[in-house]
C-alpha cells in the first residue's frame, strides 16, 4: 500500500523517521475492522520503504493511545449466523497472528509513544515495540478476560518476558489497570515521562536510533527477537486460538455489555 491509502493510520516521514499516528480519535483511536487490517499491513511497508530507518507510533489527541477492538464491530460479528460468524473469526485469528509476527520481524526499529489509554489490539502495538514510552498518568489493560475471551494477541508471548510469570498472571486474569509509572516499575515499558514529554522523547529516541548504525541496530533486534520465537511463539498460537474459541461462548455478550456499562461482565459461565 501506499501511505496515502491508509484510512485510519497517518504516516508522514522525514529525514528517516516515520511517524505512524493511529487516527480515530472520536473512537479514543479503536481498532474498527479497517483498522486492526491496516495495522497488519503498516509495517512491511515500513520494513520496505527505504526511506525509513526508524518508526515511531503513537495514537491521535491526547486521550488514548488506542482503546482496543471497536465495540460495534465486535456485537456485529457476534450476531452473524453461524457459517458467516465461524469465517470472519478465522479471518480474525489470521489477522491477529499477521500483526504479531509482522511487528516482531520487521527488521526496523519501531518505538511507541503511548499517550493515553492503551488496550487489546492497541496495546499489541505499544508493548510489541521495540522501545516503549509511556505517560505516567496513562492507564493500560490486556483487557480479554474482561470481554470474556482468552488473552491472546500478544500477551503470552511478550508479557512474562517482560515482567515476569507472577506480574503475568496477575494483571492477564485480573485485568487491573496499571498507570504508567506502575509498568515502568515492573518491566513492561521501557520508560516513562509526563504526559506532555512522551512524543518529544520517543522522537529524540527515534533520532538516536536513525541516526546509528542501522546494520548493526537491525541484527540486534533480530538476535534479541530470538527469545520470542524460542518459546513465545508456541504459547502465543495457543493463546490465539483459545482467544478465539471464546467468540463462539455466551461470555463475549456478557463481557461487551459490562464495558458499555462500565462494570464487571455477568458472564453465564460463571453462574
Amino acid at each position: 500500500m501506499q501511505y496515502d491509502e491508509y484510512q485510519f493510520l497517518k504516516i508522514a516521514v522525514e529525514d528517516g523517521i516515520a511517524l505512524i499516528t493511529i487516527n480515530r480519535p472520536e473512537f479514543y483511536n479503536a481498532t474498527n475492522n479497517r483498522l486492526h487490517w491496516e495495522l497488519t499491513q503498516i509495517w512491511p511497508d515500513i520494513d520496505n520503504d527505504p526511506t525509513v530507518r526508524v518508526a515511531v507510533v503513537t495514537g491521535a489527541g491526547d486521550q488514548a493511545f488506542s482503546a482496543g477492538g471497536d465495540l460495534g464491530d465486535l456485537e456485529a460479528r457476534d450476531t452473524l449466523p453461524a457459517n458467516e460468524r465461524y469465517e470472519a473469526i478465522v479471518a480474525l485469528a489470521k489477522e491477529a497472528r499477521e500483526l504479531v509476527y509482522t511487528i516482531v520481524n520487521c527488521d526496523k526499529p519501531i518505538i511507541s509513544a503511548i499517550n493515553g489509554v492503551a488496550v487489546g489490539a492497541g496495546l499489541v502495538v505499544a508493548l510489541l515495540a521495540d522501545i516503549s514510552i509511556i505517560a505516567e498518568d496513562a492507564r493500560l489493560t490486556d483487557g480479554h478476560t474482561r470481554l470474556g475471551v482468552a488473552a491472546g494477541d500478544h500477551a503470552c508471548i511478550i508479557w512474562p518476558l517482560l515482567c515476569g510469570m507472577a506480574k503475568a498472571k496477575y494483571y492477564l486474569l485480573t485485568c487491573d489497570f496499571i498507570d504508567g509509572r506502575e509498568a515502568e516499575r515492573i518491566g513492561l515499558v521501557s520508560k516513562a515521562v509526563p504526559r506532555a514529554q512522551v512524543l518529544s522523547e520517543a522522537m529524540a529516541v527515534g533520532r538516536k536510533l536513525a541516526d546509528g548504525p542501522q546494520h548493526a541496530l537491525r541484527f540486534t533486534k533480530r538476535a534479541l527477537n530470538q527469545w520470542l520465537r524460542l518459546g513465545g511463539i508456541t504459547a502465543f498460537d495457543y493463546s490465539l486460538m483459545a482467544e478465539m474459541m471464546g467468540f463462539f461462548g455466551g461470555d463475549v455478550a456478557a463481557g461487551i455489555q459490562g464495558i458499555r456499562e462500565r462494570r464487571p461482565g455477568a458472564f453465564p459461565s460463571a453462574r
